[in-house]
């Protein structure tokens, strides 16, 4: 077929009789004609906003003018480039708290390279003793589970919430399990609870309401809102997590390498980080082993910010404003929905599945991340390696393989705990020997995520693609590469 998608592909009748809001979001069809309109030139169908978001020319524009009109200097003096530099970040905290509309008296926002480098902050800074608890939801970025090394290392107890629906979500009862007695702890904090407002993996999006379930128990709570906020609100004036990581190229696709932790005051004060940079102490004495971490949130970024680019996040939130939230989140929807609809009911001609959906298969409590299989006749998974190359070819940018999400991916192939314990103790040579030893058909799966700038056309255009090729094919792995990793 074709590499280049069509120009335009009115919405048909039945689409916008099923999902009406569609069409009360047509000036980001305007935006993505002018701003994004590098899309439609190269003819990329873009299928990866859960990967990362896009950039509006705009966004470059004002990067280039600011850097053209202004000096900036290192933050860490008062010259005057530096107190330029300095202004330009503060100017970009008070954005970002504003936009969570967060009290800036009880929040800050502490500037890291991404969301991952901000879930590391919290874990090897976090107070993590012998017998502390480390409640993490099954349905976690590995980001987000890694901090269970800082946790083990100290002696402390990891305890998972698992995924217990078919439709691969976590419920209630099973986080109230997790977390433990009822009782209010006197005695100090019982740990740190961690789970994402929306999964990377499935797009369920998961309660807010955990946050102060949690509290109550005597947690602190990490809520990892990577996934959530590029088309969701988080209001921090009502629902009031401890910890917030965030990867702003995630939200409006620039900058990348700059991500922020939104810490409460209170919580940030529990944090101890076991070791000191520039730019992080007030003081420090060689000869005396002594030093003084800094009284604010810098004592939490390291070294120099990333200060030609802070100001950027500034750009982006006015933008993201501007185009309004509310209306990226009801095309995304609305579109989100479509497919649903349509991969369910793909068939082959004897009238098998072409489509494996993992997660739920309406638009109710879930975003714009929809993650499957395609099924051979006989209803054996296609390799997704295979999808890979040939939506590439097609000129379709989507996600393939399992998303850095093991838990949410061992709930969706059944992979239980036996068996991967046991293959702990077996040495394998490749990641295929460890696929074929857990007895998977595939790898992974395939991920399609939309954003504010996705539209009928890019969803018509990757149905076809999947009708057309997948349609009555039997699976295979000759000419497929050995995987390197999952």
């Amino acid at each position: 077929m074709s590499t280049s998608r069509e120009q335009t592909v009115a919405a048909p009748a039945d689409f916008l009789t099923a999902y009406p809001d569609y069409e009360t979001t047509g000036a980001l069809d305007l935006l993505r004609s002018t701003e994004y309109r590098y899309l439609d030139d190269g003819g990329v169908v873009y299928l990866d906003f859960a990967g990362a978001g896009l950039a509006a020319t705009a966004q470059h524009r004002a990067h280039e003018a600011r850097l053209a009109g202004q000096c900036f200097g290192n933050p860490h003096s008062e010259n005057p480039t530096s107190r330029a530099a300095t202004d330009s970040v503060e100017q970009a905290r008070r954005a970002v708290l504003a936009h969570l509309n967060a009290d800036p008296a009880e929040y800050c926002a502490i500037f890291t390279a991404n969301a991952s480098a901000a879930c590391r902050l919290v874990g090897e800074a976090y107070p993590f003793t012998r017998g502390a608890r480390y409640v993490v939801a099954a349905d976690n970025h590995n980001s987000v589970i890694g901090i269970r090394e800082f946790a083990r290392a100290r002696g402390g107890r990891v305890v998972y919430a698992p995924i217990d629906t078919p439709d691969l979500r976590t419920t209630d009862e099973a986080v109230d399990a997790a977390l433990g007695s009822r009782r209010i702890t006197t005695t100090g904090r019982r740990g740190l609870f961690a789970y994402p407002a929306q999964s990377n993996f499935t797009g369920v999006q998961h309660p807010l309401d955990w946050v102060e379930l949690a509290q109550r128990r005597g947690y602190d709570v990490l809520l990892d809102a990577a996934a959530y906020l590029p088309a969701n609100a988080l209001d921090l004036s009502v629902v009031k997590p401890d910890f917030v990581p965030i990867s702003w190229y995630k939200l409006f696709g620039y900058p990348t390498g700059i991500g922020c932790l939104v810490a409460r005051r209170s919580a940030l004060a529990r944090l101890r980080r076991p070791w000191f940079a520039g730019g992080t102490i007030a003081a420090a004495s060689l000869q005396g082993n002594w030093h003084v971490a800094a009284d604010d949130e810098s004592a939490f970024e390291d070294g120099t910010l990333n200060f030609l680019s802070i100001p950027d996040v500034t750009f982006g939130l006015d933008w993201l404003r501007e185009i309004g939230l509310d209306t990226v989140r009801r095309r995304v929807t609305c579109l989100t929905g479509r497919l649903l609809d349509r991969l369910s009911s793909l068939r082959h001609d004897n009238g098998a599945p072409m489509i494996r959906i993992y997660g739920p298969v309406d638009t109710a409590r879930r975003g714009g991340t929809v993650t499957f299989n395609f099924l051979d006749p006989d209803g054996v998974v296609i390799d997704e390696r295979l999808i890979a190359a040939e939506s590439a070819a097609a000129g379709i940018s989507l996600r393939t393989g399992c998303f850095c999400n093991p838990g949410a991916g061992e709930a969706a192939f059944g992979i239980s705990l036996p068996v991967l314990s046991r293959l702990f103790r077996t040495r394998m040579a490749t990641m295929d020997e460890y696929i074929a030893a857990l007895g998977l058909p595939s790898g992974g799966a395939i991920r399609v995520s939309f954003g504010p700038v996705s539209d009928f056309a890019d969803l018509q255009y990757f149905l076809r693609f999947a009708e057309n090729t997948y349609r009555n094919r039997p699976a295979t792995q000759q000419g497929l590469r050995p995987r390197e990793r999952c």
